[in-house]
């Protein structure tokens, strides 16, 4: 199933609100967004992703790290959005931990991730994200997630 939503934020804003670029760019569009509660955004796999060739070249699977780096891209444009802010040198938010990651299927090329993230908490300005992809309705991953402010010093 193909989600076709129009989006909320198209690859331009995703551009704007991310520093990521090519090809560690795993965000394509955000469907759903409300600020300070949680967000829904797509990463279409396709077969030209540059790590497909190694990964595996008989059985291209994605690798399980880029599957929850896409959950922390989301976590991220939700915090910026949140926030108020939008990343710039001075501005940003960095991944800083992970917990409870569970990898339950193959996301293999032509699956489409539903990527969603949830803001659960901010304490002593570390973010917790509970997250999770879906492809088709099914749970291929999930974890909990914390971001924080680049700090200065």
């Amino acid at each position: 199933m193909t989600t076709s939503r129009a989006p909320v934020l198209d690859i331009h804003a995703i551009l704007r609100q991310l520093p990521h670029r090519y090809p560690f760019l795993l965000i394509d569009r955000v469907i759903e967004l409300e600020k300070g509660k949680h967000i829904t955004a797509l990463k279409n796999v396709t077969i030209n992703e540059p790590f497909f060739p190694g990964h595996f070249p008989h059985r291209p699977v994605m690798p399980g790290v880029l599957i929850l780096e896409a959950l922390a891209q989301a976590a991220g444009i939700l915090a910026f959005q949140t926030a108020g802010v939008i990343p710039d040198e001075n501005t940003r938010f960095f991944f800083v931990g992970i917990d409870a990651a569970r990898f339950r299927k193959p996301v293999v090329p032509g699956d489409q991730l539903l990527l969603k993230a949830e803001f659960v908490r901010a304490m002593r300005g570390i973010w917790k994200f509970a997250t999770v992809a879906e492809v088709e309705g099914q749970e291929v991953c999930s974890a909990e997630m914390m971001v924080a402010p680049e700090t200065k010093g």
